[in-house]
């Protein structure tokens, strides 16, 4: 922070003095009442950022790519064909009733695969077509005595309808020729699917590991990004001696607080332009059948980001007092990185009884509490219990991290241990 670029007088303004016109009897009616120092370092924290060009761009850049990556797929997924050889009308009809159950997925998820016949002599010409890549597969011979000529493997859902119509057919008439009717044949038989993601907003397995994984590294890379931040902003202070000049003209807790609240503000904001974007994002894709399931899971993450982040704000500050160059960031801020790098590995390889435990610890349970609730484990009491202890983890953590901060602020002959600086009288 630079006090000579930055036209706001943090010490206020007070007829006669610095802000207010020399004796001017009016000047005290004009002047503004002074803002709360904390309020002017927010404001100087979040103007520094949101004009630096290497934010917007990247932020501009992770938009981009994360729509694109959801989207683009969406205009190139192409039509796939896949053509039936046939020698009759028995044949054409075995297709045309296979046809809709030919499932063809792709990269979007689109059911996009037509099946089509092409009709030739005999079973010679058959297979002359499948050898020359005319046709996929051949279906030749007749009632009872059907074959699926292929070279090499036969596409598995296109082999599966047919085999189904096949057999259809073969249960219709041999229930025609018993007297009775395929019902009553196959009653008792049938297995009824159940699909169990229709409890969390038709979400299965894989895509609820996804959007977890995705609200987790949000706030990874958030925690990472706007806490190396405000460590090297304190640094850089105390690199150029600014700080001795800030911290005679307002209290330091108040500058702690300025940078604490506008970094959260800022990591906030991205955050939810993020996920914002990934959310019109998935209205483009099949994935879309997931937003009626994000809703509670999104109210939950919001509170757990908010105060997991200001949890370590703090204390990457304090971090950031303890070095005294830049250079010594990289292990003053270490052990931070590590349970940050720890908490993302736990979030995704923990299970069982140890990821119920793990998602009321604090930090721990940000990453894992949205993803318990997308999969519609917990009751309404658990995460209200895990955000009570993040709250308070929080308030001890601002406290620890306040009075580190204080105490290795001014300090410049060298870098600071965290236990060292524990020691030092404030």
């Amino acid at each position: 922070m630079s006090l000579t670029k930055d036209p706001t007088d943090l010490r206020g303004s007070s007829p006669g003095g610095p802000g207010g016109p020399v004796g001017s009897p009016s000047g005290a009616a004009r002047v503004a009442p002074p803002r709360a120092p904390w309020a002017l370092v927010m404001a100087r924290e979040v103007h520094v950022r949101l004009t630096d060009k290497t934010f917007i761009l990247s932020t501009v850049f992770t938009v981009v790519l994360l729509l694109g990556a959801m989207v683009v797929p969406t205009f190139f997924a192409g039509t796939t064909e896949q053509t039936v050889a046939v020698t009759g009308d028995a044949g054409a009809s075995v297709v045309q009733q296979a046809a809709p159950a030919v499932v063809g997925l792709s990269v979007t998820g689109v059911s996009d695969t037509t099946v089509d016949t092409l009709r030739v002599a005999d079973r010679a010409a058959a297979e002359q077509a499948v050898r020359d890549g005319d046709a996929d597969v051949a279906l030749v011979g007749g009632p009872g005595s059907w074959e699926l000529l292929s070279d090499g493997e036969p596409p598995s859902s296109l082999y599966a309808a047919l085999s189904d119509t096949v057999r259809t057919e073969a249960l219709t008439a041999n229930a025609k020729a018993a007297g009775t009717s395929v019902q009553q044949l196959t009653a008792g038989s049938v297995l009824t699917p159940v699909d169990l993601s229709a409890a969390t907003g038709g979400m299965g397995e894989g895509m609820l590991f996804l959007v977890g994984l995705g609200f987790a590294m949000v706030f990874y890379l958030a925690a990472i990004m706007f806490g190396m931040q405000i460590a090297s902003s304190v640094v850089e202070e105390k690199q150029s001696r600014i700080v001795e000049i800030l911290a005679a003209a307002i209290p330091v807790r108040q500058l702690l607080l300025g940078k604490v609240l506008g970094n959260t503000l800022l990591a906030f904001g991205q955050m939810a332009l993020i996920v914002s974007v990934a959310l019109v994002g998935m209205t483009f894709t099949d994935l879309d059948v997931a937003l009626p399931g994000l809703a509670e899971a999104i109210g939950w993450y919001l509170p757990f980001f908010v105060f997991g982040f200001l949890a370590l704000a703090c204390v990457w500050a304090a971090a950031g007092a303890l070095a005294s160059r830049t250079e010594d960031l990289q292990s003053t801020t270490m052990p931070l990185t590590m349970v940050l790098v720890f908490a993302l590995l736990g979030a995704i390889n923990l299970d069982g009884v140890a990821r119920e435990v793990a998602s009321f610890v604090p930090v721990l349970s940000t990453l894992l509490m949205p993803m318990r609730i997308l999969e519609g484990e917990v009751s309404w009491w658990q995460p209200a219990v895990a955000l009570a202890l993040v709250v308070g983890f929080c308030a001890l953590t601002i406290l620890l991290g306040s009075r580190l901060y204080r105490r290795a602020l001014l300090h410049t002959s060298g870098r600071l241990s965290w236990r060292k600086a524990l020691r030092l009288a404030e």
